[in-house]
């Protein structure tokens, strides 16, 4: 069973790129454009996370944390506050009105989603898996380590955290522009090109001899992990 992760965000561009992130990590997403409808939504379902922006219209995301907090059905929901405020004074504010984690915007989102995941695994640590495996290849992501065959397969963070990526979703077809967003997040001095020097890094690193490559080119479209691997 997925767990469910609610992003409560009325920047649209925002929410979807969250939303895409998370399904990748392989949570079950709703996403809520207002504070108001959220409220409503959470006496309906509650979710494993709730992603928080501060500043929404409706209700502010200050004050249905402080709402949540008071409810025993949401009283432990985990909550992140996705906020502009950097001050010191606002960052306490939050915690102290009940958030469990402050995200000052604009964030790295593959650190947004570490954090994400330290949570769910320190809250709910047999519904998050720590390996991934896929054919010969293993992620061990507690110890960040690579392994094909039993071989350890020596990886820099941005070859780690494409090869990541990409077993998280295996089959999936991933743009240049996608795999940007989801490995490099807002590092806006990054191009397209660095992607494909990373995957061939990331290639020459796992694949030895005569050995399969698990990675796919799709032409005029961008990289896949082969689900058909294994």
């Amino acid at each position: 069973m997925h767990l469910k992760v609610m992003v409560v965000e009325d920047e649209e561009a925002l929410s979807e790129l969250l939303r895409y992130n998370l399904e990748a990590e392989g949570y079950e997403v709703e996403v809520v454009d207002r504070g108001d409808d959220a409220e409503l939504r959470l006496r309906e379902s509650i979710p494993d996370l709730l992603l928080l922006d501060w500043m929404l219209p409706g209700l502010s995301g200050i004050e249905l944390c402080r709402r949540a907090r008071l409810r025993e059905e949401t009283a432990t929901l985990p909550i992140i506050m996705l906020t502009a405020r950097s001050e010191e004074s606002e960052r306490v504010r939050g915690l102290s009105t009940g958030a469990d984690d402050f995200v000052v915007k604009p964030f790295s989102v593959p650190e947004l989603m570490a954090r994400i995941n330290a949570m769910m695994r320190r809250l709910k640590p047999a519904s998050v898996s720590t390996k991934l495996v896929i054919g010969e290849i293993e992620i061990d992501r507690e110890r960040h380590r690579v392994y094909r065959n039993d071989r350890e397969v020596r990886l820099g963070p941005k070859e780690y955290k494409l090869l990541e990526f990409f077993m998280l979703a295996p089959g999936r077809v991933f743009s240049r522009e996608q795999l940007l967003d989801g490995v490099w997040g807002r590092e806006n001095y990054v191009d397209e090109r660095t992607v494909d020097v990373h995957v061939g890094r990331l290639r020459r690193s796992i694949n030895r001899g005569k050995e399969k490559d698990p990675i796919r080119t799709v032409r005029g479209s961008g990289y896949s992990f082969n689900d058909k691997f294994a």
